[in-house]
C-alpha cells in the first residue's frame, strides 16, 4: 500500500478540527463531551459559555475566511441558505463544508443525529435525541390541564413584521398554543413569511411571543402600532420576549429551554400552574 493512503487509514479520529460557525452544532458537540475537536466558532454562540473561549471566526451571515482557514479544519458547519455564500467561498478555498438545513424538529433531530454519527457517538447522540423526544412528549401531555389554547403570533422580525419559521410553530402547539399563521409554517425564507399588521389584528391573537433575532424587542412599539391596541393580546398585557438564542437557534436550545419559556408563558394566560419551574418572560404588564 502506498505511504500516503497508509497515513490517511490511521486517521480514526477524523473529523478532528472542526469549525462551528452556528451555535446549534457547537451545542451538540458539547452535549456529546467532543468539545476538545471544535477549534472555531461563531461570534454568536453562547451554549455552553464556555464556548466563547474559542476562536471566534464569523458573525451569521459573514465570515473571517483567513482566521477560518488559519485554524486549519479538516471540516467546517454552517446552516441553511443564509450561509450559502461562506458556504461556497469555503469550497472554493478547498475546506470539506458540511450545510445543514433543518427547518422543523424531526430535521433538528436528525441533524443532531447525524453530527453524533460523524464524531463517532451515534448512541450518545441518539441518546440525546430520546431525551429531547421525552421532554417534548412531558410538556405536551401537561397541557391538557389547559381550559383553552391561546392563540399565539410569533413575531421573528419587526419590519417588516416575520412570522415564526416551522419548528417554532410546532414548539407553540407542542407548548399549548395554537398559532395564527399555519399556513406559512411550511415557508423556510424569511420573505415567505411577512405578514400584514392588518392581518394579525384581524386573526386577534390572544399573546405575541417575538423575539427579533439578534435585537432586543421593543415592547411598546409593538403595542403602539396602528389599531393593535384593541388586539387581544396587547389588551390584556399579554405581549413577551424569547430571546432568539433559545427559541431561534434550530437546535437543543429551542427544544428544551424555548419550548419551556413558550410553556410558562402560555401555561400564565390559560389559567394554570407550568408543568416545569421556569417563569415566563416579562410581559407588558410588568
Amino acid at each position: 500500500m502506498p505511504s500516503s493512503l497508509s497515513a490517511h487509514a490511521h486517521r480514526k479520529d477524523f473529523p478532528r478540527r472542526i469549525v462551528c460557525l452556528t451555535d446549534e452544532t457547537t451545542e451538540v458537540l458539547y452535549l456529546l463531551g467532543e468539545q476538545d475537536r471544535i477549534v472555531g466558532v461563531s461570534g454568536y454562540s453562547t451554549r455552553p459559555l464556555e464556548a466563547r473561549r474559542k476562536p471566534r471566526v464569523s458573525a451569521f451571515r459573514n465570515a473571517r475566511f483567513d482566521a477560518i482557514l488559519d485554524l486549519k479544519p479538516d471540516l467546517v458547519l454552517t446552516f441553511s441558505d443564509v450561509q450559502a455564500e461562506i458556504t461556497r467561498e469555503l469550497v472554493l478555498r478547498g475546506v470539506t463544508v458540511l450545510n445543514f438545513n433543518q427547518r422543523s424538529i424531526q430535521e433538528i433531530l436528525d441533524m443532531i443525529a447525524l453530527l453524533s454519527r460523524i464524531v463517532g457517538k451515534a448512541a450518545e447522540g441518539q441518546a440525546l435525541v430520546d431525551g429531547l423526544r421525552c421532554g417534548l412528549s412531558e410538556i405536551a401531555a401537561s397541557t391538557q390541564a389547559f381550559r383553552f389554547r391561546p392563540r399565539v403570533y410569533f413575531e421573528e422580525w419587526n419590519d417588516p413584521l416575520i412570522s415564526g419559521i416551522g419548528w417554532v410553530d410546532e414548539l407553540i402547539e407542542i407548548a399549548g398554543g395554537t398559532v395564527v399563521f399555519p399556513e406559512l409554517r411550511e415557508c423556510c425564507k424569511a420573505k415567505d413569511r411577512v405578514v400584514d399588521p392588518a392581518t394579525v389584528l384581524a386573526r386577534d391573537p390572544e399573546v405575541i411571543v417575538a423575539s427579533w433575532c439578534g435585537r432586543k424587542v421593543n415592547k411598546q412599539q409593538i403595542c403602539s402600532r396602528p389599531g393593535w391596541e384593541t388586539m387581544t393580546a396587547v389588551r390584556d398585557g399579554h405581549v413577551y420576549e424569547i430571546k432568539s438564542t433559545i427559541i431561534l437557534q434550530p437546535g437543543p436550545a429551542s427544544l428544551t429551554d424555548g419550548v419551556r419559556q413558550l410553556h410558562a408563558i402560555l401555561a400564565r394566560v390559560a389559567g394554570v400552574l407550568p408543568a416545569l419551574t421556569i417563569s415566563p418572560a416579562s410581559s407588558t404588564r410588568e
